[in-house]
């Protein structure tokens, strides 16, 4: 690889006239990565219910890995013992790697949180583990994926304003730990935190935004707070982050809220709804969600979208996805899996489709016209 591969440089090749939205190439040494983009999350080592030729034939360019559950399980050093997590999985894309942090302060009992790093235990077995800035990056060099996060803290809504300076402080000291252990080989995005307030939201989005990285998220969002304020962190976020590097919405989100935040300036996208959905029996479609173990649906023999060309919606009917729902047979969550990821590439490529002939606010109208945000019941 030579070391123009390991570049990961950031162009904006068009920008919307009437919001802050922008297309952009994110060069990475895996491949160009097309923004703004979703990214599905593969949290130890998967997207749940598909192979990755199924996530190649839908077009990711990119997906997800978690260094938590990876440390706990295979561990890392198994992953670099097999050449990184690209090849552990074969996969041929890019990758990105979360911290652990958001699963650090949410899944792990008995944990003592200090300037130098978190002591938890695992969810697994119960066993104590310390996770430092150091330590982090250390396992993500060795999972080897392209995007890396830095260890931050993600402090729970709500959260008193002392509480979250105090979360913002540590986190932004964990960055420059972070930033002092990188190298050309991956590139490392820092996290702006600050919760909902917005004097730490702009004082984190700056600090991180100030050590130049290859890109910035934007953390601690879709934790439990209500949409509006979740759109008004961002907002007081954005400004902040530099136009030049892409930026990341950590978490996030609905197809509406993908479509909203792309609006608001937002690059890069993940969340686990479309595969957790599909898994529980819980499809998008162009006129909204629609729960397909409804009895609604026994005698059905429509697609799951009649404006959906994918393999599932091409073969198969709402009869029998209910069938294999109910009788609880693993290719339910395959097809609606697969179904609910390509709705998301939809809707990002109309997204892109949109920006670069300049009218997404129409499409937005459009879109939201037919589709409706209330699952049937």
């Amino acid at each position: 690889m030579n070391d123009k591969s390991r570049e990961f440089t950031f162009e904006i090749t068009a920008k919307s006239s009437e919001t802050l939205a922008r297309l952009g190439k994110f060069h990475t040494p895996h491949g160009v990565i097309e923004t703004p983009v979703f990214m599905p999350v593969g949290t130890q080592a998967t997207v749940k219910a598909m192979s990755q030729e199924e996530l190649t034939d839908l077009g990711f360019k990119i997906i997800l890995g978690n260094t938590y559950h990876l440390y706990l399980r295979p561990g890392h050093e198994l992953i670099d013992r097999a050449g990184g997590l690209h090849r552990f999985i074969n996969w041929d894309g890019a990758m990105l790697t979360d911290s652990g942090g958001f699963q650090v302060f949410s899944l792990s009992d008995l944990r003592h949180v200090g300037d130098d790093g978190v002591i938890f235990k695992s969810y697994l077995d119960g066993s104590e583990h310390i996770f430092t800035p150091e330590r982090v990056m250390e396992i993500e060099q060795a999972i080897g994926a392209d995007i890396i996060m830095a260890f931050d803290e993600c402090p729970p809504y709500p959260s008193t304003h002392a509480y979250t300076r105090d979360a913002t402080r540590r986190t932004h000291n964990w960055l420059l730990r972070c930033n002092a252990m990188k190298t050309d080989r991956q590139a490392l995005f820092g996290i702006a935190q600050g919760g909902a307030y917005k004097d730490l939201r702009q004082w984190s989005a700056e600090f991180v935004d100030a050590l130049d990285l290859p890109g910035n998220a934007i953390g601690g969002v879709s934790v439990g707070e209500p949409k509006e304020e979740m759109r008004q962190v961002v907002e007081w976020a954005v400004p902040f982050l530099r136009e030049t590097k892409p930026r990341y919405l950590m978490g996030v989100g609905t197809p509406v809220d993908i479509i909203d935040f792309v609006m608001q300036g937002i690059d890069m996208f993940d969340c686990v709804l479309p595969t957790r959905l599909g898994r529980n029996g819980s499809m998008y479609t162009t006129y909204g969600r629609i729960n397909i173990k409804n009895s609604r649906y026994i005698d059905d023999f429509t697609p799951l979208d009649p404006e959906c060309d994918c393999l599932t919606c091409r073969n198969h009917t709402r009869a029998y996805i209910r069938h294999l729902y109910k009788s609880g047979e693993i290719l339910a969550a395959r097809l609606a899996t697969y179904h609910n990821l390509y709705f998301y590439q939809r809707v990002i490529q109309g997204i892109r489709e949109a920006i670069a002939a300049d009218n997404l606010i129409a499409f937005r109208r459009n879109f939201l016209a037919k589709y409706s945000a209330e699952p049937d019941q």
